[in-house]
């Protein structure tokens, strides 16, 4: 498959038309490929998370040192996600293999696998918020207090990858149609190879008797991940349900520390229509596109306050 195909194949099959938005000028401009601004951007998130993790493991005597960096250090390893994302749609490096190479890296490290990923995140563009066809629709929804403490602890989600990644190790794809035959073994090799590399990561900490893969990847990932859970309720819940890419998808307004560390991830309802775009051109998308989206809101406190108080609205 070409890189036009491969592209055209995260586009949505039916709703907004987005031909009729940008022109094809604009969008050739805002689809140009470059390297430097992956690399700079890869550099920067790495770089964080050096400094908190050096701050971290350095300084767990004082909390006021060590808290804080927890935090960031645990964010920047659980929004290793972001990239891993932007890797998978194979627009942040002119070179197909580089991208491939670190989507799985940094899947690695977010305890995502990457060729399963691609798979599942293709049939989300192409059937966001579709019912029996968005795969994300099957994740618990937060419908009420309960079940949006639950998505936002992230417990579900460390179940839900703990079960997947055992059974994509032992070939299980039953629940999984987005999933074609052929992929099926490249899938369970790399989720093997994964899960193996977690394991010599345990083997190093026993046989050194000390707590390196707990202290430096499992705790910190604990900790990041409520963030990364209030930041991705935001992007499509209380939004359509249909084929409509400037309804169903929300961009939500934030600081410059969020959207780094998300790769530009925020313009989301920019990124859904137009999925080619690389994540460096998603600010200026966002200047042209913005005024055309249903969903643009300012701050993930203020989307999730409305989330809950939506909940509440339905439970009276």
């Amino acid at each position: 498959m070409n890189t036009t195909q491969e592209l055209e194949s995260f586009a949505p099959v039916s709703g907004a038309n987005p031909k009729v938005i940008l022109s094809v000028e604009e969008l050739n401009a805002l689809n140009v490929r470059s390297n430097r601004p992956g690399w700079l951007q890869l550099a920067g998130h790495l770089a964080v998370m050096g400094v908190s993790g050096y701050l971290w493991g350095t300084n767990r005597d004082h909390l006021s040192i060590a808290l804080p960096a927890l935090v960031v250090y645990g964010f920047s390893i659980a929004s290793m996600f972001a990239p891993m994302h932007e890797f998978v749609h194979r627009t942040v490096f002119t070179h197909y293999r580089l991208n491939d190479l670190m989507a799985w890296l940094t899947g690695l490290l977010s305890f995502y696998n990457s060729t399963f990923y691609r798979r599942y995140h293709k049939w989300h563009h192409r059937y966001t918020r579709v019912p029996n066809k968005d795969p994300e629709l099957t994740d618990l929804e937060p419908t009420n207090l309960r079940n949006y403490l639950l998505i936002i602890s992230g417990l579900p989600w460390w179940i839900g990858k703990l079960q997947g990644h055992f059974s994509m190790a032992f070939g299980q794809f039953q629940d999984c149609p987005f999933i074609p035959e052929a992929a099926q073994k490249e899938i369970t090799r790399s989720t093997r190879l994964q899960l193996a590399v977690y394991g010599i990561a345990i083997a190093v900490s026993l046989i050194f008797k000390q707590p390196w893969f707990f202290v430096y990847w499992l705790l910190p990932l604990a900790v990041g991940q409520p963030i990364l859970r209030f930041i991705l309720l935001a992007e499509h819940t209380e939004c359509s349900r249909d084929n409509n890419f400037l309804t169903n998808t929300r961009t939500t307004l934030t600081g410059w520390p969020i959207r780094f560390l998300m790769w530009n991830m925020p313009y989301h309802a920019e990124h859904h229509l137009y999925p080619s775009i690389p994540f460096h051109a998603l600010p200026l998308a966002h200047q042209k596109l913005s005024d055309r989206f249903t969903h643009v809101d300012g701050g993930y406190m203020k989307v999730n306050r409305n989330i809950i108080t939506a909940m509440k609205r339905v439970a009276v």
